[in-house]
């Protein structure tokens, strides 16, 4: 009985504590607004301007108590229920929690190590060995092995280019004796473990690496300053079906060459000579290009040019002989300028699963992770791979509660792993014919991976401050929305009695027209000059219609169209100075549509006040501000405030 009291009261002294620690600025119904929750939308809403003195804070808290108001009134009316509203919040719940399940330091280390190596090219060579990450294990073993034994050959003195012509599975090196040249970060997605281990050798070193693809036995060749990008344009000459037409062809790429040099017109060149059709018209624009993207000589003789403007000899490769122009060139730009993009990239490779990992293995030991290795192998022991590696496995309907891992005080039972496996089915199936444990093995890992993900998830309101206030915000936000949505917005809109009443008691004279000029904006369907003086001539002393019935003979045979508009004193440019009742501008013709056209004062209007349909989207704003006021008034009488004065008073800092 003792121990229940002492700990009875640490806990009331705990609340207390903490009470004191962050205690309520101001209570809406009875809830209470933490002064911390104020001080960080107050500073964040501010920013340079959050003085933190008396003024600033009272104006900033009555506007805040406003909002506090309406938002109680959402959750009154349970518009925190509707399906829509928690759909929303939930997606933007998974998406802001997809920055914090992630381990930034060694994100950003993977960020930094690719931007260092994509400062080099590496030439290398390898000797390739198929294997499929999802092989069988004995198929894995039995592909290792094999690139194993070469790798230990060719260490021992073999040569290496005979022994991938031999060996190689990279069906291009009967050809280049496994040379693939010059390569650079980031490597394609699965090759995350090759580019390591290129970046990490000395030119000569032979090491071996394992891809998504298989294994490779890799020599690295060579280092040189990444070669960045390049913008070119091009003049292509063909190669023919026989050497006379090749030789031909040469002719006049030199022929032509040579003329350029001279100071030729290039983009008259390309558009007579170039048989790219693509860019031909287009002064031969190829654009930016990096290493591996053209053939060698074609990349080599172009970022041989050291000039913007600059041409290339002819240089031939498998289609045909080229001069190159550079246009301009793009080296590696810095950190910073490309630190967005390479982010991106970096969080979609493989090579993001290295911080998944690390995150995973951190979430599970913070939250004392325990598994229960025995529960398992006996659960496996039951399984036939003839069922379970097939669409005919179901969890078993008794739904067994042994507990297979925990997570603090968070159980996670067989029953929970088995519903895993059914929504696994792909991997299950792709299981078949590797042995049963692989499979449930592999499953595993994916479940309790995927378990702390969620966990950690489902964590992160305690975790981190910022994490639940902008949750509370975008909560708060998307409620209110819908609340001056049904209060407000929508009210103003369709009640048409009261904005009239409104606009009437209000409004009346508060929108006004400045001194306007009615105008008839002439249209004529020709541009023949007699016709369209003879019109103007009439139009001078006629008004529209008279005109309209002079000209127009009739409906089919439409001479002219008279469009009439009003326009307030300078905002319309082409009347300029003319205001006054009679004028005309001067005629405007188009030779490209035959048409031509003018206007005419026919009146000057006084300035007048504005009726409701003239103004109507400036009144329905006012409507809505009256209407939102008297909303506040009745949410302050249903809704009692309480504003604890000292606690504001410990925010003023005096200067």
């Amino acid at each position: 009985m003792y121990k229940h009291i002492l700990t009875a009261a640490f806990a009331l002294f705990a609340c207390a504590a903490f009470a004191q620690t962050d205690p309520a600025l101001f209570t809406v119904d009875g809830h209470p607004v933490p002064v911390s929750e104020f001080k960080y939308i107050y500073a964040k809403t501010n920013q340079e301007k959050a003085d933190f003195s008396e003024k600033s804070l009272r104006d900033y808290l009555d506007l805040y108590i406003k909002f506090k108001l309406k938002v109680q009134k959402a959750r009154d009316m349970q518009l925190d229920t509707i399906p829509a509203l928690r759909s929303e919040l939930e997606g933007y719940r998974r998406q802001l929690a997809n920055s914090y399940l992630v381990d930034k330091e060694v994100t950003d280390k993977l960020i930094r190590e690719t931007y260092e190596r994509m400062k080099q090219d590496v030439d290398i060579s390898h000797i390739f060995i198929a294997c499929d990450r999802n092989a069988k294990a004995a198929d894995t073993l039995a592909a290792y092995s094999r690139a194993m034994n070469l790798l230990k050959m060719v260490k021992g003195g073999a040569s290496f280019e005979q022994m991938a012509a031999d060996s190689s599975e990279d069906k291009s090196a009967k050809d280049n004796k496994g040379r693939l040249g010059y390569v650079t970060a980031m490597l394609p997605d699965g090759y995350y473990e090759l580019e390591k281990v290129i970046y990490d050798s000395k030119p000569g070193d032979i090491r071996i690496a394992r891809s998504n693809a298989g294994y490779h036995i890799v020599k690295v060749n060579a280092f040189r300053p990444a070669r960045g990008e390049i913008e070119v344009a091009h003049i292509l000459f063909r190669k023919g079906d026989n050497e006379m037409k090749n030789a031909e062809q040469k002719n006049r790429v030199d022929s032509l060459y040579a003329t350029l040099k001279r100071g030729a017109d290039w983009e008259e060149a390309c558009k007579r000579f170039s048989e790219d059709k693509v860019t031909a018209t287009k002064a031969g624009y190829l654009g930016f290009f990096g290493i591996n993207r053209y053939q060698r000589a074609f990349e080599d003789a172009a970022f041989a040019l050291q000039n913007d403007g600059e041409i290339t000899e002819p240089v031939e490769t498998s289609i045909g002989w080229h001069i190159i122009k550079r246009l301009s060139y793009r080296p590696i730009g810095s950190f910073e300028a490309v630190k967005r993009v390479l982010t991106e990239r970096v969080k979609r490779d493989s090579r993001s699963e290295v911080a998944k990992q690390i995150m995973i293995d951190r979430i599970k030991k913070e939250s004392n992770f325990t598994d229960y290795p025995k529960v398992l192998e006996q659960w496996a022991a039951k399984q036939q791979d003839s069922v379970f590696l097939t669409f005919k496995w179901k969890p078993d309907p008794a739904r067994p509660q042994t507990v297979l891992m925990r997570f603090n005080n968070n159980t996670y039972t067989v029953a929970d792993f088995e519903d895993f496996c059914a929504r696994s089915g792909r991997e299950r199936m792709r299981g078949a014919g590797m042995p049963l444990i692989e499979t449930i093995e592999k499953l595993y890992k994916a479940w309790t991976d995927d378990t702390a993900m969620h966990y950690e998830e489902s964590q992160l309101d305690k975790k981190y401050p910022d994490f639940k206030s902008l949750m509370r915000e975008y909560e708060e936000g998307i409620l209110l929305f819908e609340a001056l949505k049904q209060n407000v917005w929508d009210k103003a809109n369709i009640d048409t009695a009261g904005l009239e009443k409104y606009f009437d008691a209000n409004l009346k004279n508060k929108y006004n027209w400045d001194e306007r000029a009615r105008v008839s904006i002439y249209t004529l369907k020709t541009d023949d000059p007699k016709i369209l003086a003879d019109v103007r001539q009439y139009a001078a002393k006629k008004p529209a219609a008279d005109v309209l019935k002079k000209f127009n003979k009739t409906e089919e045979n439409e001479t002219m169209t008279v469009l009439e508009k009003s326009y307030e004193k300078g905002k319309n440019k082409e009347l300029g100075n003319l205001w006054k009742a009679g004028a005309m501008t001067d005629a405007r013709t188009d030779a490209g549509t035959k048409t031509s056209s003018f206007m005419k004062i026919e009146e000057i209007m006084p300035p007048m006040s504005k009726t409701l349909s003239e103004a109507r989207g400036y009144a329905v704003a006012d409507y809505q501000d009256y209407l939102e006021k008297q909303w506040i008034e009745t949410l302050r009488k249903e809704y009692p405030v309480k504003v604890n004065e000292d606690v504001l008073m410990s925010l003023v800092q005096k200067k």
